[in-house]
């Protein structure tokens, strides 16, 4: 290939093995399955790029593109090994984890147990709220209570945070507003009004409580995977394969990881 050609890479990162596909611009693909190496899953990427270039003499300019898929967010998740999440409902709505749908995944198996949630009860906290179906405010938001409750959840240890009030899809504004208040105090806030603004309590609680989860895998991940390439001087756009298989930046993946649980299995 010229030097001057323009390649892209495509990497997807699995638990045993990471594999690694090079298109050259005239059409030639350039594999490589290497190991992974879970102590930083980006290492094993960086050595395939590192591999390539130095195989073929082009500079780190022509890689124009890395496409990535990444199995990172549902390890951590199948794992156990996210962050400590604590929850923030409105008042009356601490159990929509446990209650979900009152529905059993087998309908005669009476020794079948629930899951045991993300977030334990003592780290799921109310605070004074309520906003109709049409987002109308029912009852103000009470900052004090939000304010005591960020507070106990941080001297608890709480990692990262998630919060979900009752229609904040129709009206967003109580969730932002404790989304400033707790930005102050957590490195890692997800609101449900960002996540998953929709009808449905318990599949919009669970997926902000998913994204709290693995947000501080999947940033601190891709952060290091970021920084691995800029020190080879590869300053292509890092893209990241969603479960919805359509790919995003990887600034966009950090931000809002529960999109990409299910990238490694759609890439």
């Amino acid at each position: 290939m010229a030097a001057a050609a323009s390649v892209r890479i495509g990497a997807d990162i699995g638990g045993t093995f990471t594999d690694v596909m090079v298109l050259g611009a005239d059409g030639s693909v350039h594999p490589f399955k290497l190991l992974s190496t879970p102590e930083d899953f980006g290492r094993a990427v960086v050595a395939a790029v590192r591999a390539f270039l130095d195989r073929t003499g082009l500079p780190p300019a022509a890689v124009s593109e890395i496409d990535h898929g990444t199995t990172v967010a549902t390890t951590a998740i199948l794992e156990k090994k996210g962050a400590k999440v604590g929850l923030l409902t409105t008042r009356g709505f601490r159990d929509v984890l446990e209650i979900r749908r009152v529905r059993l995944p087998v309908l005669y198996d009476l020794t079948w147990q629930k899951p045991e949630p993300i977030v334990r009860r003592e780290r799921r906290l109310e605070v004074t709220e309520r906003l109709g179906p049409d987002g109308e405010v029912r009852i103000p938001l009470d900052l004090d209570s939000a304010r005591a409750a960020i507070t106990r959840l941080k001297e608890s240890g709480v990692e990262a945070l998630a919060v979900c009030f009752l229609h904040s899809y129709a009206n967003a504004s109580h969730e932002r507003a404790v989304g400033e208040i707790a930005a102050r105090e957590f490195p890692f806030v997800s609101l449900s009004c960002d996540v998953l603004p929709e009808l449905r309590e318990y599949e919009r609680t669970a997926s902000t409580v998913v994204d709290a989860y693995v947000k501080p895998v999947v940033a601190g991940y891709l952060r290091n995977l970021r920084n691995h390439l800029d020190g080879l001087d590869v300053h292509a756009p890092l893209l990241v394969m969603q479960s919805s298989g359509g790919l995003v930046s990887d600034a966009g993946a950090a931000d809002r990881p529960v999109r990409i649980i299910e990238s490694g299995p759609a890439a």
